[in-house]
């Protein structure tokens, strides 16, 4: 899994085995918003941004968890969902403190 970052309220995913380096996004009360893919195919990561906007986050991690591209074992998608699981694993941790 790539490494996240918290800056703000904005959550920075560095990508592993995918074309895009990174991803961008906020999350407000368990939605997702202002997802943007750092490099990747562009009509395909701004697709992939606009159709996730809006949605809870559990709801996308379901969606996109394991889509690869082509012979990858990753894809833009599926790095976006580790990107998500990431942020929960620092949300319960934020949490438990």
């Amino acid at each position: 899994m790539g490494a996240l970052v918290k800056n703000e309220n904005q959550y920075v995913h560095k990508n592993k085995g995918v074309c895009s380096s990174a991803i961008e996004f906020e999350v407000e009360n368990g939605t997702l918003k202002n997802v943007q893919f750092i490099g990747g195919c562009n009509g395909n990561t701004q697709g992939i941004s606009k159709l996730v906007e809006g949605m809870k986050v559990e709801d996308v991690i379901t969606r996109l968890e394991g889509v690869k591209c082509g012979t990858r074992p990753t894809s833009c998608p599926d790095q976006l969902a580790k990107a998500l699981k990431a942020y929960q694993e620092d949300a319960a941790n934020t949490a438990a403190m």
